[in-house]
Order: structure tokens, then sequence, then C-alpha cells
């Protein structure tokens, strides 16, 4: 993209008008550009030169199709203010242009004669100049254009396809710029990064959105939905061409791209408790012990376990709920102690966290020990509703500490969320009522890697697959 030497900073910037109303509209679409792999890497300074160099020589595709686009532009336009205007900002890409190889040799290299532009280069730049060129739906071709106004609605939906992608450099310089700290020496990237952020550059960026607002005073509402489309289809082929950049390094961003069943199978791994809950089942499967136990001894029919009374329930939970949170406070705080590294380190977390996991192994023993799990009516945990309601459109595979997977079918039953893959423990039942024992499945991190392990094993050969995992907790770090 263009820097602009010859463009004034506004007084202030524009509060209403076309580009402001887009940018806000879209913001989904421009968030996506703060986390492709490519501006992640950028903003962090450990971008390969390899990639960047690439982005550049694109970039003179880029340059090239906007200064024909203002070219074309200002023919169209009536107005000779806005014609002054276009020109300047035709003026500073012509000016970027000649600067570029000078501009790249601070990064140690030179730009070849001519590459060959990427696909997705292509895609935003013949979608600029065919929109230029008067290729838009319901609009004639330019040479066929009679009047001023013609004309000046052809300039306006030019610039409707242009000023996105000036606004997303401004965003992108603004927001990058906080990570140029002086104290952490100096950012690979520091001459782009100044480049985007500067004044001059948030002025062209600025211009451009007034020139738009200038340009389509006078159109009628659909036209504007016309050059809504154009704004947005050119937001979507910049996110495109940033997503496109070839990156050969590790990068850790959010899932954003859309996914292709024909390449990825996407495997979607959950944790339960407090990641699809809003509060833990330890405590859900303890109220619904306490609310069905028996008043005192005199109210147990011959044929029910066993069980305390609620008194009696309420109080041991009590204990065991504390005595929990202490140790495991405790074992948290002495892994952290006699673990301290300077950098992330898989094996050495996975070694911590078996103390972690010898932990919760001996925590679900005393509460199967206790007998406050006896006596749970299968009913009354198929009753529950627990699931934060959110519509899932994918098959998920739940890993949990959970003691009872009955609960966590019936949560996702509940919100409409079946069929749901459940990796839990799993009450002992006799006649409908628990025997306060548990089949032990998964009972720490290093079980939920295991079953994991397994899961991905046992899926098909034949497509790359995509895993994603949400957890919230400790014991969910080994899979993050």
């Amino acid at each position: 993209m263009a820097s602009s030497a010859t463009v004034k900073l506004p007084a202030s910037p524009i509060e209403e008008g076309l580009g402001r109303r887009f940018w806000i509209k879209f913001r989904k679409e421009w968030t996506q550009a703060l986390y492709t792999p490519f501006v992640v890497s950028l903003a962090a300074g450990n971008l390969k030169l390899d990639t960047f160099r690439h982005y550049i020589a694109q970039d003179v595709h880029f340059l090239r199709a906007f200064a024909k686009a203002y070219e074309m532009a200002e023919e169209c336009a009536d107005d000779d203010d806005a014609k002054v205007g276009i020109n300047e900002l035709r003026k500073s890409v012509l000016e970027e242009l000649k600067m570029h190889d000078s501009f790249v040799q601070g990064w140690g290299f030179d730009l070849p004669k001519e590459s060959a532009p990427h696909a997705a280069t292509v895609k935003y730049t013949d979608f600029l100049l065919a929109t230029a060129s008067g290729k838009v739906e319901g609009l004639k071709a330019p040479g066929k254009l009679a009047t001023p106004f013609e004309k000046t609605k052809l300039a306006a939906y030019t610039l409707g396809a242009m000023t996105p992608c000036m606004r997303l450099y401004a965003f992108l310089g603004k927001e990058l710029e906080a990570f140029l700290d002086p104290n952490e020496g100096i950012h690979l990237y520091k001459k782009w990064i100044d480049n985007y952020s500067s004044n001059v550059f948030q002025a062209a960026a600025l211009q451009t959105e007034d020139l738009l607002d200038k340009l389509s005073v006078s159109l009628t509402g659909e036209e504007l939905d016309v050059i809504e489309k154009l704004y947005h289809q050119a937001m979507k082929l910049e996110i495109e061409f940033f997503l496109a950049q070839p990156l050969a390094q590790k990068t850790v961003v959010p899932l954003s791209k859309e996914h292709n069943p024909a390449e990825h199978r996407l495997m979607l791994f959950s944790d339960f408790d407090l990641t699809c809950t809003v509060v833990d089942s330890s405590a859900i499967l303890a109220e619904i012990a306490i609310i069905t136990a028996p008043k005192s001894d005199q109210n147990k029919s011959e044929n029910q376990l066993s069980r305390m009374s609620s008194v009696e329930l309420r109080s041991t939970w009590g204990e065991l709920s504390k005595q929990y949170t202490e140790e495991y406070e405790q074992c948290v705080e002495s892994i952290l102690l006699s673990n301290k590294v300077e950098k992330f380190d898989y094996e050495g977390l996975r070694r911590a966290l078996e103390h972690l996991s010898d932990f919760e192994k001996k925590a679900n023993l005393r509460v199967i020990e206790s007998g406050v799990l006896k006596g749970l009516n299968v009913d009354d945990i198929n009753e529950l509703n627990v699931v934060k309601s959110e519509k899932l459109n994918t098959n998920v595979h739940v890993l949990s500490y959970c003691w009872c997977g009955d609960l966590i079918r019936s949560a996702f039953s509940s919100g409409g969320l079946e069929p749901v893959n459940i990796h839990a423990n799993e009450f002992i039942y006799e006649n409908s009522l628990s025997t306060g024992d548990i089949v032990k499945k998964v009972e720490s991190p290093l079980d939920k890697v295991e079953a994991f392990t397994n899961i991905l094993q046992k899926c098909c050969k034949d497509q790359k697959i995509l895993t994603v995992y949400i957890g919230d907790s400790v014991g969910d770090l080994l899979l993050a």
C-alpha cells in the first residue's frame, strides 16, 4: 500500500459518512486481519524476511493497480476539488513505487525486477480495475457514460473499492504501533509500522473517506447499496491477501479461516465444567444429593440404598470441598515453585502435571469412600439443564473429569446439542440409584491427553485433521 507524503492532516477525523459507517458495520472482517498469521508475526517482529520480501513484491502490484484506479476515478470525477484530492493520492502512490527499492534496502534485500502476482493479489487488483472500468452491476461502460452524474457515480464506486484498504492499513499501523517498545530493542519492521501509523498516512485514509462522501452525496439509496457491496468485497479480498502470504513458521492465532470439509476434518474438543457449564458439576451433583436425601434415617424405605441424611450430606460435602480447595492450591503452588522456566516446555509441563494427576485421583477416591454419591437417581440427573445455550453445528468430543457422564449427556441433550461424544467418568447404578462408586475413565490431565490421542488415532486417515480444544483450567494446558 502507498504512503502519502503530499496529503495534509485534516483538522479533525470524519465522524459520519459512508466510510465510517461501513467500517463499523464490517468490524468482523477487519478484526480478522489483526489475527492473520502474517500480521501477528509482523507485530511480534519475528516474521521471516523471505515472507516479508514476498509481501513487498506483491504490494508493488497493489500500488500499480491503485495508481491506475485513481487515474480513472480522477477522469470521471466532475468536482474540481475531488479531482485535486484524487490526483494527490495518485501522486503519492507513484512516489511510493519509486521509493520501493530504497525502502526495502533497510531490511537487507532488493526487490526482483518483476515478480508474478499471487492469485490472491490478482483477485483484488482485477476486482479494483474492473470496478474502475465500469464493470459494476447496473452501470454503463465508461465510454457510454453520457452525463457528469454518471461519471461521478463511477468515481464513487471506484473509491468505494479503495477506501477499505486505506482504512485497514491505517488501522493496522496504529494497532501495531503499540509493539514498538524502545526498551525491547529495535523492532525489525519498525519502518513499515511507522509508515502506516504516521499522521501522513492517517490523513490519506481520512481523505479517501472524505472523497468517497463527496462523490456519493447525490447517489440514491440503491446506488449507495452498491458502494457498500463493493466496500465489503474489497475488505474480504484484502483479508484473503493477508491469509495468502506464505509462512514457514509456527504462529499461534485464533482459528479464523473458513473450514473446507474436503481438505480438513474438523474435530472440536472441549472441557465440560465451567467451560460448557455455569457451575462446576461436582456442585450440581452435591445439590442433587442434598435435595433428594432423606431428612432423617426414619424416612428411608427398605429397598433404598443406605444414604446419609441431608444434614449429614451438606456437612460432609462442605468438608470435602474445603479440603479439595486447600490441597489443590497447595499442589499448584508446589508445582510453580519447583518448576520455573524461561520459555514454554511441554515435557516439563507434563511432568509437573503428573503431580496434579495424582492429587485428582486421591481426591476422587476420597469422595467415593465418603459415600456422598450413594443413592442419586439417574432420573434426577437427566432432568438437569446446565449447559450454556449456544448452538453448535459440528460433532464435538467432551473430555471431562466429571464423575457422571450421564450428567453431561443430559446437559447437552437438553440444549439440543446431540450427538456429542462424551469421555468422562461414569456412575455405577443399581435399579437406577447410584451405588456411590464410579467407573474411573478420565481423572487427570494425563487421562485427557490419553483420551485425546486415542480419538485421533481412530480417525479416518484420508483427510488432514484440524483440531480445536476449548478449556478453562490448568488441567487443560497439555491440550491447548
